[in-house]
């Protein structure tokens, strides 16, 4: 109700001022236009199921001020996705990719100039690497030659996935199904494995039932990969029936928010400075219910290797 009597007070203003009086509707819509748009910023997050729209629709709930500032969330295609729209796509102020994409877009050459036209606001949180494994899957290794889901192609977990299954020396046959269908393959026998990359408890896995069988896999703290990744670990409480008691090993990737490396002055610039200044006055709104546990892993100053931070206008 707030958000609603802000804008209707915007329009009555705009009425009554001289230039609009004469009731040009024209006038009044392109004056109530610019004024929407001073303030909006928007972020491109993940899918419905991961954490990457839940951390931005938090965002936009905690942040949203109808009068200096509005966030929209959007869903997104993933972190090499994520990094192409905040280049390019209209509308797209910010978004939240993986710390391991830059560095890959880098190596691929994906595009011009990568590392100077993105920069980062803070990093997030860390995220954890799931291998939910068919009956009969006991380790990583059992994965070899066998099919396996790695979500959309140019996504962050397709590409995390490439990236730790080439590091182990493991070949398998990557598959691109939208995790939700992937899921429901692994429930029926189709592919042994899929993998997802998201902070936990993943949403995804909240209806799998003990009786189906299915298993996260331990992924332990090669030394292969801790050139890039960190490690973590799955607690029983976290999936209570996908996890054995005592837990087990993981690895995690950093969650970013990024930005596009808009020169000071500029009008975009100085959107995207009030975001950060609204984001730091009002942290302490994040740690607490409803919004995502995974807040409270978030520390505003941490340093993210190989990225440039943002410098605010302030």
């Amino acid at each position: 109700m707030t958000r609603r009597r802000s804008l209707l007070t915007a329009a009555a203003t705009l009425l009554a001022a001289p230039a609009l009086a004469q009731g040009n509707p024209v006038a009044l819509l392109n004056a109530m236009a610019a004024r929407a748009n001073a303030g909006t910023v928007g972020i491109v997050a993940g899918g419905v199921d991961g954490t990457y729209i839940r951390i931005a629709a938090d965002l936009a709930a905690v942040l949203d001020d109808a009068e200096r500032l509005r966030v929209i969330a959007m869903i997104g295609r993933g972190s090499v996705q994520n990094i192409a729209d905040i280049m390019v796509l209209r509308g797209v102020d910010l978004g939240i990719v993986q710390s391991d994409v830059l560095a890959y877009a880098r190596r691929e050459r994906l595009f011009p100039s990568v590392e100077r036209l993105i920069q980062y606001v803070c990093k997030l949180y860390d995220e954890e690497i799931h291998i939910l494994a068919a009956p009969g899957i006991a380790s990583v290794q059992d994965l070899a030659g066998k099919a396996v889901n790695v979500d959309l192609p140019g996504s962050g977990t397709a590409m995390t996935a490439s990236l730790v299954f080439d590091a182990l020396g493991l070949r398998v046959r990557e598959e691109n199904a939208p995790q939700d269908a992937a899921l429901e393959r692994l429930r029926r026998g189709e592919i042994a494995a899929l993998v997802y990359v998201a902070g936990k408890p993943a949403r995804l896995f909240a209806g799998v039932r003990p009786e189906e069988g299915l298993r996260l896999l331990p992924l332990p703290a090669e030394p292969a990969l801790l050139d890039t990744y960190l490690p973590a670990r799955f607690e029983r409480a976290d999936y209570p029936a996908l996890v054995p008691e005592g837990g087990m090993e993981t690895m995690a990737v950093g969650a970013v928010l990024a930005v596009y490396a808009w020169a000071p002055g500029t009008e975009r610039h100085r959107k995207v400075s009030r975001f950060v200044d609204a984001l730091a006055e009002r942290f302490d709104a994040f740690l607490r219910p409803p919004r995502h546990p995974k807040w409270r892993e978030v520390n505003l100053a941490a340093e993210v290797p190989g990225w440039t931070r943002f410098t605010p206008a302030r």
